[in-house]
């Protein structure tokens, strides 16, 4: 039997065939309409009974993962509805080092399901593009001008009241929150800057901004926010009876004599910047301790929370590890150990009488450059000349006592207290550094494999200088690697393996490692784990008729 083309129903360009349904060979232009139009509702209607009418024993829709993951893409995408009334929205200011980033979030009503949290997206313009606006500086510039702080921040809230609708602009809750830069300010000029934004702001803005509003939160909080946010993203949160699913049993803090709860596992953080290194993941079970100081330091270290909209449910409480190691980013840790290459350089010379690194005829031989490279170090008008010899596993070697590891149990880096991770039930994804190292130059960004990074990560270090800057002139590593990766790769991959491998103590052949920039298509920010967990209660004060 012959086929025949559907070109009576659809454009010429859509490559269809069917078997034959007397299909007519002419059709007026008002009759193909109306058969478009059919054939595009059967779809729509087949797709929502594939999606929606497909339920198991508890109700509850029994889901496609993948195909789940492809319509939270797609409907994220969409500009959001500000003309509907049942979407809420929320606004979060990131007050970071080096500038400032407002966010706009939103999310319809919640559906009264306590088992469920708020659907919180990022909100989109009428051109499907994220409601995001940075400046510059960060907020500690004005540390000693804190009158200007409220001026200094007026444009993101500007920007934000025009794209959150007037008439929400009074239930709209507005959390100004500071990191990394205001930390390090003494607290009575981080006192004055929170002061002035929480007595100006109110006078030219209608949001709901009270005092517990706008504070400096700990790398503790930040890294919780993060956790939370990525896990959100994922899926993680979501109790959906589903045996493809991972699960894990928690014993919920406080209630360890109570049956466990079985529920989707989490995933855990591993987030290297420049400067610092952060981990954090579930805590499942309790824990014993080495000592009762160790037990002292495990309290800093754990965040209990619940997520839940209904504070008297145990469903969505849960236990975080969270540390933070300054001094331990890719940039800190490569300016430690030419420090120490450098002290130790001048000291030998002195016992020995010798000129090595003085000159560039006789330079400091480091492993942790690529092959041949030339480098210098200049400290106190003094300069140290190196040359790369690109030996990946002596520059390993050399730079494992900088991970300050002790011979206690149960510890990370610099000797700080780690719960067990269960690595046969894990599942962790690495950020900034963790997926610059593998994808930047390497082009092996995603699962990770640390036998096949070693191995790229050798060939890499090994290749001279020459051949690398021929290769980055053609444009063979990823369009955002600059000179200043290409010099550093070999340190940087060296320090990632290392941190990860000896300093959290996971071993080589663990494969639950994802480098990532962003999960499912974005870029996800800790300020979206921040939106959720401060309004996670909503819909219980607004179901009781209490303002807050």
């Amino acid at each position: 039997m012959g086929r025949i083309g559907i070109s009576c129903l659809f454009p010429a360009s859509w490559h269809f065939s069917i078997s034959p349904v007397g299909c007519p060979r002419i059709l007026n232009t008002n009759l193909r309409q109306i058969m478009v139009i059919s054939v595009l509702a059967a779809a729509v209607s087949l797709l929502y009974f594939s999606v929606v009418i497909i339920r198991n024993k508890y109700g509850r829709l029994t889901r496609d993962k993948k195909f789940q993951r492809y319509l939270a893409r797609v409907t994220d995408i969409e500009a959001t509805d500000t003309n509907n009334p049942n979407v809420n929205y929320g606004i979060v200011v990131d007050c970071g080092s080096s500038g400032s980033r407002v966010f706009v979030y939103c999310w319809p009503r919640h559906n009264g399901n306590p088992r469920d949290l708020l659907d919180i997206r990022q909100m989109r313009d009428k051109n499907r593009k994220p409601v995001v606006m940075k400046i510059k500086p960060g907020i500690s510039e004005f540390a000693t001008s804190p009158e200007k702080v409220s001026d200094y921040i007026s444009p993101l809230l500007n920007f934000a009241a025009e794209h959150v609708p007037r008439a929400k602009h009074k239930e709209t809750p507005l959390y100004i929150l500071c990191t990394a830069g205001m930390r390090i300010l003494p607290e009575s000029q981080q006192k004055a800057i929170l002061e002035d934004l929480l007595t100006d702001i109110p006078v030219h803005f209608d949001f709901l901004f009270s005092d517990s509003h706008a504070e400096v939160i700990s790398g503790k909080q930040e890294g919780v926010y993060a956790w939370i946010g990525i896990n959100f993203v994922l899926g993680r949160f979501e109790h959906i009876e589903d045996d493809d699913e991972a699960v894990v049993e928690v014993n919920i803090p406080g209630s360890e004599s109570s049956e466990a709860i079985v529920r989707k596992r989490t995933a855990g953080i591993l987030d290297m910047g420049g400067v610092s290194t952060q981990i954090a993941y579930e805590v499942p079970k309790t824990v014993s301790f080495a000592s009762s100081q160790q037990e002292e330091v495990a309290k800093n270290l754990l965040a209990e929370f619940n997520l839940g909209c209904d504070v008297h449910q145990t469903e969505h409480v849960y236990r975080v590890y969270v540390a933070t190691f300054l001094g331990f980013g890719g940039n800190a840790a490569r300016q430690r150990y030419e420090d120490r290459i450098f002290a130790n350089t001048i000291q030998k010379n002195r016992l020995l009488g010798k000129q090595i690194g003085l000159t560039p005829d006789m330079p400091y031989l480091d492993p942790c450059l690529p092959l041949d490279i030339k480098d210098e170090i200049q400290q106190n008008g003094q300069t140290i000349y190196l040359r790369g010899t690109g030996d990946f596993d002596l520059c390993r070697e050399t730079i494992q006592p900088f991970m300050n590891k002790t011979n206690e149990t149960q510890t990370s880096l610099n000797g700080v207290y780690q719960p067990p991770i269960h690595f046969q039930n894990s599942e962790f994804y690495g950020f900034s550094e963790f997926y610059y190292c593998t994808e930047d130059v390497l082009r092996m960004g995603g699962d990770y494999n640390a036998a096949k990074f070693t191995k790229a990560a050798k060939d890499y270090c090994a290749t001279k200088w020459s051949i690398l800057r021929e290769r980055f002139d053609r444009g063979l590593y990823a369009s955002h690697a600059d000179l200043h990766r290409l010099k550093y790769q070999c340190f940087k991959s060296a320090w990632m393996f290392e941190v990860f491998h000896r300093g959290f103590s996971f071993p080589v052949n663990y494969k639950s490692l994802k480098t990532a920039l962003q999960v499912y298509d974005k870029e996800v920010q800790w300020t979206l784990g921040a939106i959720l967990y401060r309004t996670r209660f909503l819909p219980l004060r607004l179901s009781l008729k209490v303002t807050f």
